[in-house]
């Protein structure tokens, strides 16, 4: 039997011996994909370190951001809290046993238990500030919705006379979050005094409630896409998002429930996924229409709601979508509040304030850092992969992908959230705050963690849950 030499081995050299010269063997495409990860979360820890150092040296020179802990609406004040333990807990949790349990459970459980846990990371993260800070009192301060609900004593007589109140130096102007909003996000906190849950540990119980919902409708939303695969590897990232910080307890995040089950309901129309599709249209036309007059902003989802219909290559939802959205219309144009004078109204508030002194060159980009710690540092990774995904149109690439595109249909969706998430950047109205006033947007895109290589997430799970616990515990954040 003759002995073959060593492959690495000269022609010429003893069996075995290594050429001294022998080139390096080139890395797997796992371990280049791997690299690229990491730098596409190296690049964003970057850009918000040079946000943050750039934000000082402002503040200090000549306090224009009016921010203390730039690009964040926070204070340095390390401190722990009656939900630190809490919190640890369910992060380690979800870390160790999230990706197994979301890959097993039926779907429905899997929907239910990613809204409970996902309460479960919030009420905690809430609970390191204290009941009476991080909960009881966090909607009750001058500028925010229940300073003002003993006003809407005569409803529509209110509404009538709203956007006589929204400038600064009117009669008795709004607080500033009322002020900011169509009147549908303090009605929302209206009703429920009338309801007998008045009272700002109501209020906010309400919005970590409906915040945490979100969660469900993302998976919900991509399974709907025939991406089931991917909604159940996204499952944890989805539920361990460090925005939880923002959600609880903000109204921002109620928004983003309303506007998030607004996409599913028309993917599900759209797909026709669902028994009734047509109430399922009707139903997104609805929820639309009142993300419209909770928030200017949440206009923009017209943007990925055009894109499920293109995806889904099909318009038949969009008669009765239009339907749903024109009955929330037509219900506060009889009420006497007109949404466009409002908004032009706002626009001018808007610069009373702080926002005319606050420069757009650096909040421009400075915001889009922020996205760092809401949306979490796997959600970066998972950006550069679905960037990489779309450009090889599906194909097996060098980073290790191997399932030929089969998630693409719901990387275009989030694309198209970052796109209307890039509208409200560039339109100047969002300088600063934006990691309350982007919930809507930020939380689609733990769902791309879903492309990391799966003995990857629990080390990026538990990169997000520290991103969050630090955060919490080494900053006071005003919202």
């Amino acid at each position: 039997m003759t002995l073959l030499p060593h492959p690495d081995s000269h022609p010429g050299a003893p069996t075995g011996t290594a050429a001294p010269d022998a080139p390096a063997r080139p890395s797997s495409p796992a371990s280049a994909g791997r690299r690229r990860d990491l730098l596409a979360a190296g690049a964003g820890v970057l850009l918000y370190l040079v946000a943050s150092v750039a934000g000082a040296l402002i503040e200090r020179y000549d306090g224009t951001l009016h921010v203390s802990w730039a690009p964040l609406l926070a204070e340095w004040r390390p401190h722990l809290g009656p939900g630190t333990v809490p919190a640890l807990l369910v992060a380690a949790l979800v870390v160790v046993y999230g990706p197994g349990l979301a890959a097993r459970l039926s779907w429905r459980r899997l929907v239910w238990g990613s809204w409970a846990v996902s309460m479960a990371w919030i009420w905690s993260l809430a609970l390191v500030d204290g009941w009476q800070r991080g909960v009881a009192d966090r909607l009750t301060t001058r500028h925010e919705y229940l300073s003002a609900v003993d006003r809407f004593q005569d409803i529509p007589a209110t509404l009538r006379d709203f956007t006589h109140h929204i400038l600064m130096y009117a009669p008795d102007p709004w607080p500033t979050h009322i002020a900011g909003h169509p009147p549908a996000a303090v009605l929302t906190f209206v009703g429920l005094d009338r309801i007998g849950l008045g009272g700002g540990a109501w209020a906010s119980a309400f919005c970590v409630t409906t915040g945490a919902s979100t969660a469900a409708a993302v998976l919900v939303t991509m399974r709907a896409l025939n991406a089931e695969r991917a909604a159940r590897a996204a499952a944890p990232f989805v539920v361990l998002a460090p925005a939880a910080v923002w959600i609880g307890a903000s109204a921002d995040g109620y928004f983003a429930a309303v506007a998030a089950w607004a996409l599913a309901l028309l993917t599900l129309a759209a797909t026709r996924t669902v028994r009734a599709p047509w109430a399922a249209a009707l139903g997104a036309g609805l929820l639309l229409g009142l993300a419209a007059y909770l928030s200017y902003g949440l206009t923009l989802m017209a943007v990925p709601a055009v894109a499920v219909l293109l995806i889904a290559r099909t318009a038949r939802p969009l008669p009765l979508a239009l339907a749903g959205f024109a009955a929330v219309t037509a219900v506060f144009l009889l009420a006497g509040f007109r949404w466009w004078e409002a908004y032009d109204l706002l626009v001018e508030r808007y610069y009373q304030g702080v926002a005319r002194e606050r420069p757009y060159g650096y909040w421009v980009w400075a915001n889009l850092s922020t996205l760092v710690v809401t949306a979490g540092l796997a959600s970066l990774a998972g950006l550069g992969r679905a960037v990489r995904r779309l450009r090889r149109r599906g194909k097996p690439g060098e980073d290790g992908d191997t399932d030929g595109g089969a998630d693409r249909r719901f990387v275009l969706l989030v694309g198209a959230v970052l796109l209307a998430l890039l509208i409200a950047d560039l339109s100047g109205m969002s300088k600063a705050e934006t990691e309350r006033i982007w919930l809507p947007f930020a939380l689609w895109l733990p769902a791309l963690a879903a492309l990391l290589p799966a003995r990857d997430h629990r080390g990026w799970l538990a990169a997000g849950a520290g991103t969050a616990l630090l955060v919490n515990h080494l900053l006071l954040t005003n919202w």
